[in-house]
């Protein structure tokens, strides 16, 4: 019994969610690597992967054209990695833990929150809340694109409807339309089908608000004035960031060239989706290299915020994002609080937050310094690279044509990054911290000057 306290004093919380998320990144990565995974036969074992981590991390980048190198089996495969990661490994767990029975214990609980979020009192509950409103939006979002699908496709299409449902909702950015058009690449070809576009849309956006903010709604009966102040601010900066995202790349955009002969309403559309797809879905309806340099900017800075906490996307967090923004503007102000509304922020969530920006930013810098030199030079190597870096830290998905191109060394720090972002800094912090068995001693004060 002693021996077994050890264990799960040295195996704590967040070590549980590492090697949860290793061993499910390994397992793909088996599968993927089995011949008649791919139509080819045979797949590079960094290649293997890399799109297990990919699929894992929910973040969309690969080596290959999903629909042009995988098999059925190796798309089926590719899909389950994504539900899996999606809901985070803790979920199914939890999952299954309900289905046979078993208790939780405080262990278990905490282990949960660290994915989902949520309150102790709150996880069986919330639980099921989940897995039923996956299977919900999943269900509704599949069939409403088989309505185009079906028609464009045939049998497949119900194929196509089920994995483009589910990647939109975990925000995993995969498709395997690529060759079915020619000419084309990713939803491209549906860029100005109101249809696909806001049913991918609507799926990206549940999907990236987090799941305690659904038991909120649920629990109020959709009243504002009974939201918590979480899920009040949550969808509040995540309208404002989506209507001004729209409104800014309709700016930015207005002379692309790829828009000749849309109407404002097809502008609109294509508007919209690049203003939702970086938080942090992967899908593109416009290559992101036909963007102009502000709308470049625009998706590198949405990538980097990505969603919400607790939920299915990636990013420093819009939570995250939103203490650092009002830190700012209090410290601006020369005030000793951050008060949102009515409410006041803990001065050490801020120091939190701006922990998670420096993290994220730094791997992101040190990560494109290091490809930028082992890669060979090229023209516009560097905002490729960039744009690459943030979209796996991010776990985005969104590409300039690079990922199939890097050496392996280069795969692997995007492979590093895809898994960082997706298991989170913070997570991995708290990992591999040690813990001490003697108070910390506090050190003097003394002055020190900034800014």
């Amino acid at each position: 019994m002693g021996e077994r306290k050890k264990l799960r004093g040295k195996m704590n919380v967040w070590r549980y969610l590492v090697l949860g998320y290793f061993t499910v990144v390994a397992a793909g990565c088996i599968l993927l690597l089995l011949p008649f995974a791919s139509k080819e036969g045979a797949t590079p074992f960094i290649d293997a992967l890399f799109t297990s981590v990919s699929a894992a991390c929910v973040t969309g980048l690969t080596p290959f054209d999903t629909g042009v190198h995988w098999s059925g089996f190796g798309q089926a495969v590719i899909l389950a990695l994504i539900q899996l990661g999606g809901l985070g490994f803790m979920t199914f767990v939890s999952v299954l833990f309900l289905m046979i029975g078993r208790g939780f214990g405080l262990y278990e609980r905490r282990a949960v929150l660290q994915t989902v979020g949520g309150t102790l009192s709150s996880v069986k509950r919330l639980i099921r809340r989940i897995f039923l409103g996956t299977l919900l939006f999943e269900g509704m979002g599949a069939a409403l694109l088989s309505i185009r699908f079906i028609p464009d496709f045939g049998a497949i299409g119900i194929w196509f409807a089920v994995f483009h449902s589910v990647s939109a909702f975990c925000n995993a950015g995969f498709d395997v339309l690529g060759g079915t058009f020619a000419g084309t690449g990713s939803l491209t070809y549906y860029a100005t089908d109101p249809l696909v576009v806001l049913t991918l849309s609507v799926l990206i956006i549940v999907g990236g608000l987090g799941f305690c903010v659904w038991g909120d709604v649920l629990d109020c009966r959709l009243n504002p004035k009974k939201f918590q102040f979480y899920t009040k601010v949550i969808l509040v900066v995540n309208t404002v960031l989506i209507v001004g995202g729209t409104l800014l790349f309709l700016l930015f955009e207005r002379n692309n060239p790829t828009y000749a002969g849309y109407n404002f309403g097809e502008l609109l559309l294509c508007a919209l989706f690049n203003s939702v797809t970086p938080r942090t879905a992967g899908f593109c309806t416009t290559d992101p290299s036909s963007l102009s340099g502000s709308g470049y900017l625009l998706t590198v800075v949405l990538m980097f915020i990505g969603g919400s906490s607790g939920s299915t996307a990636g990013g420093i967090k819009v939570g995250t994002f939103t203490v650092i923004v009002m830190g700012m503007i209090s410290a601006l102000r020369s005030r000793s609080d951050i008060n949102i509304g009515k409410r006041r922020i803990d001065m050490r969530l801020l120091v939190q937050a701006l922990a998670i920006f420096a993290a994220y930013l730094t791997l992101v810098l040190c990560s494109t310094l290091i490809i930028c030199t082992a890669e060979p030079a090229s023209e516009g190597l560097f905002s490729r690279v960039l744009f690459e870096t943030v979209s796996a830290v991010g776990t985005v998905g969104l590409s300039m044509s690079l990922t199939a191109t890097l050496h392996w060394w280069s795969k692997l720090i995007i492979i590093l990054l895809m898994f960082a972002g997706r298991v989170g800094v913070l997570t991995l912090a708290y990992a591999f911290r040690r813990r001490r068995n003697t108070p910390e001693v506090r050190r003097p004060i003394d002055a020190f000057y900034i800014g």
